[in-house]
């Protein structure tokens, strides 16, 4: 027999049944309360709800711990390509050699986008943000493929739309780069694989040869696997609600990166080099500013430390930390908010105040210094975001469709005027 939990209500008791999940997380489902007891549950923010069951990651804050698919996050890190991982979440297996070779030529054949999108591009102002532009441009790209419109389409409409996605992001991503510097467009090298190719893309001129560092191409691929998934947050549950109403994919992701957008998501790593910036300008005296973080009354706090859904430590920064490093020491960059990086870090990994209260450096803290390292500026480090997550965002809408999950329809407690009479405008 099943677990039931029970509520009473007004004098009366109802059942509710338990849902364990495979690695014995347990919810209560609600589904029918309401229709049950015509009562609603408050939950601001979803922090206490579960929208959906997922088979795509699991994530237990208290243990550190990050699997896709039951795979840790360590393993896949250390022995995948970004795009094995993209394969794994998206169709839920790792592929063969040959499912691999198939998946990446795919990709391969769309990396180019229309020349029409170009003229968008010119549209711009070169001080727009890459992120409004990146969001609009993937949006746009439903009205290149009309034939994409209708998520139920065939499968092999369905993946035809994914590898596309997939293909284009990096150089609709490099091109919002190269547009906000007025540098011309790099078009895709598909003989590079993927982490390559966007790197040039971002960085090749047409006067030069460039040479893209097989260092730096390792540290970028195991960013984007660590960003490639994390569960049901903030722009994960946009893809879904979204996508819930049957839109397209291209505008359900880009509703995605919008949410990704805002700083309380995918600007942290931005806010890291920001801190980075403040403790400079000041004069670059690490302890000033740790003392000023310790102090309860000071408004300021380090950014990149702690996690708030880790509460021991983020299994992510313990793999991005070598790949920081390698970067650091390939390129020998010589920048005073490196140093101060550095400096920190050293701080929060020793220091007992930091240690007592989970205070590490977190994924965001890391990725932040590599970018800055390879001269990426920082309103473009949520774009870097938004290309690793694209993976996730995909397998978590090709799982809701599948699923054949009802449209999101949140309820609420209204808390407003009631019974008003309308008045007249000369007599008010």
């Amino acid at each position: 027999m099943s677990e039931l939990a029970k509520i009473e209500l007004d004098g009366k008791v109802y059942e509710l049944p338990i849902i364990t999940g495979t690695e014995n997380e347990k919810a209560i489902d609600i589904s029918k309360l309401r229709d049950m007891t015509g009562y609603v549950t408050l939950d601001t923010g979803y922090k206490n709800t579960g929208a959906t069951k997922s088979a795509i990651t699991f994530l237990d804050g208290e243990e550190g711990i990050l699997h896709y698919r039951g795979y840790s996050i360590e393993q896949l890190a250390e022995k995948a390509s970004f795009i094995e991982v993209a394969y794994l979440l998206i169709y839920g297996n790792l592929p063969t050699q040959s499912e691999l070779d198939q998946f990446e030529d795919s990709i391969k054949k769309h990396t180019l986008v229309h020349e029409d999108m170009k003229q968008f591009f010119e549209a711009y102002p070169s001080k727009a943000h890459p992120m409004g532009v990146l969001s609009s441009m993937i949006a746009s790209l439903a009205t290149f493929y009309p034939e994409s419109l209708d998520p139920n389409r065939s499968k092999e409409s369905k993946n035809l739309t994914i590898h596309r996605l997939i293909a284009k992001l990096p150089t609709l991503a490099a091109w919002a780069y190269k547009n906000s510097i007025r540098h011309p467009f790099m078009y895709p090298k598909n003989e590079y694989d993927y982490c390559k190719n966007f790197l040039y893309m971002m960085f090749a001129m047409p006067t030069e040869d460039y040479k893209v560092d097989p260092v730096i191409v390792s540290a970028l691929n195991t960013l984007l696997i660590l960003h490639a998934d994390h569960e049901q947050n903030c722009s994960t549950s946009t893809v879904r609600i979204v996508g819930s109403s049957n839109s397209n994919l291209y505008s359900t992701v880009s509703a995605g990166i919008s949410a990704l957008w805002g700083p309380l998501h995918g600007g942290a790593n931005q806010e890291v080099i920001e801190m980075l910036e403040q403790i400079h300008n000041d004069g670059g005296n690490v302890d000033k500013w740790v003392l000023k973080a310790k102090d309860k009354e000071d408004p300021f706090r380090l950014m990149g430390f702690g996690h708030r859904v880790y509460k021991n430590f983020d299994p992510r920064a313990k793999i991005i930390k070598k790949a920081c490093d390698d970067v650091l020491e390939r390129l020998g960059v010589n920048d005073p908010l490196l140093d101060i990086a550095k400096k920190l870090e050293k701080v929060a990994l020793e220091d007992e105040y930091f240690k007592a209260r989970n205070l590490y450096p977190n994924v965001d803290f890391y990725s932040g210094i590599i970018y800055k390292a390879l001269g990426i500026p920082s309103e473009m480090f949520t774009v870097m975001f938004a290309l690793g997550r694209l993976p996730g965002w995909i397998a978590q809408w090709k799982e809701m469709t599948e699923n054949k999950e009802p449209i999101g329809r949140p309820r609420q407690i209204y808390i407003g005027e009631t019974n008003r009479e309308y008045v007249d405008i000369s007599k008010r």
